[in-house]
């Protein structure tokens, strides 16, 4: 049995030997394992949290592509849900004091921040409902999260906007002594299907082929989300099996929501500006999570050419599935 360096054994250790023996492409070296690329560091906790979390049935699993509007969602979620416990306009509300990832953490960084050994104890003191993240394939979820019948949401992004996003964040997260692979390189790979979780087209195929549970699925598109915040709140509070009451739709709470989940209020919040995001051998701030937001922003930065190069191969790779990025 393999030991950590504080004497307990390293629960991980299998899954940090498996990621070292796997192939590796890019700058930010990413590892490929049952048909997904997973970025190196976060393979072997993404591995243990697959085969060690056990799900429960009141549990609420935010998903997606990285890039694709997690950060909006995982606020807009936790306010929806816990809106009983935290009034919308409390100024001492979470989501003004605390980074919606401290809130609604991935599963992946509960894993990593807890050492050698699975979260086991942490994620069992949390109180129901529990609002988890990941940027997990469906394939690759722990098996409890379908069996427990939970509720799952997938936030879908334009390719090409989240690809744009990720090449930006991951320059504002590197390390100093550490370069990012140039983004015409990087555009190449990501059309390759080498991303972070990806190809982008198999991970958003394996969500929306599970529609077909509609009771325990919601897949929603960020630019939907953007074109009508308080009709999507109103669609994720029922889903998440806590309408708005008629006293509360009368009185502007779903408009309040998304008030306070609004990417200005988000930045505002000081621990959104200033606080730390990672472990102790890497973190950076919180402020590379809120960038833009925005729909289109891509045409600033991609070429005419490359835009419809990326958008026929995601509609190819679609092809037969029944969903098209580039129809409404």
């Amino acid at each position: 049995m393999v030991v950590g360096e504080n004497g307990c054994p390293n629960a991980f250790a299998k899954y940090e030997e498996l990621a070292a023996s796997l192939l590796g492409q890019g700058s930010f070296p990413y590892r490929k394992y049952d048909g997904f690329w997973y970025p190196e560091n976060l393979m072997a906790p993404t591995l243990a949290m697959r085969d060690t979390f056990v799900a429960r049935p009141t549990d609420v699993i935010l998903a997606s592509m990285p890039k694709s509007g997690i950060t909006w969602l995982k606020a807009l979620a936790f306010c929806v849900v816990h809106r009983g416990r935290h009034g919308l306009a409390d100024a001492q509300h979470p989501l003004l004091i605390s980074s919606p990832h401290e809130l609604v953490p991935f599963l992946h960084s509960l894993y990593e921040n807890h050492g050698s050994a699975p979260p086991g104890p942490l994620l069992e003191d949390m109180p129901s409902p529990r609002v988890l993240a990941v940027h997990t394939p469906l394939s690759s979820l722990p098996a409890s999260v379908q069996e427990s019948g939970c509720r799952i949401v997938y936030l879908c992004r334009d390719p090409k906007d989240a690809f744009v996003s990720l090449h930006h964040y991951l320059n504002e997260i590197k390390p100093a002594v550490s370069s990012v692979t140039p983004f015409a390189e990087a555009f190449d790979l990501y059309c390759d299907g080498v991303t972070g979780f990806g190809p982008v087209w198999d991970h958003m195929a394996e969500y929306w082929e599970s529609v077909a549970r509609p009771e325990e699925v919601m897949f929603l598109r960020y630019e939907h989300l953007k074109e009508d915040a308080v009709g999507s709140v109103r669609r994720l509070a029922e889903f998440l099996g806590c309408p708005f009451t008629d006293e509360e739709a009368a009185r502007g709470a779903p408009e309040a929501v998304v008030a306070l989940c609004s990417m200005e209020r988000m930045r505002s919040v000081e621990a959104n500006r200033d606080g730390m995001h990672g472990t102790d051998s890497w973190s950076f701030k919180n402020s590379a999570f809120f960038r833009k937001g925005e729909v289109g922003d891509w045409k600033a930065h991609m070429t005419a050419e490359m835009a419809g190069r990326l958008d026929g191969v995601v509609e190819e790779k679609l092809r037969g599935s029944g969903l098209s990025l580039t129809r409404n």
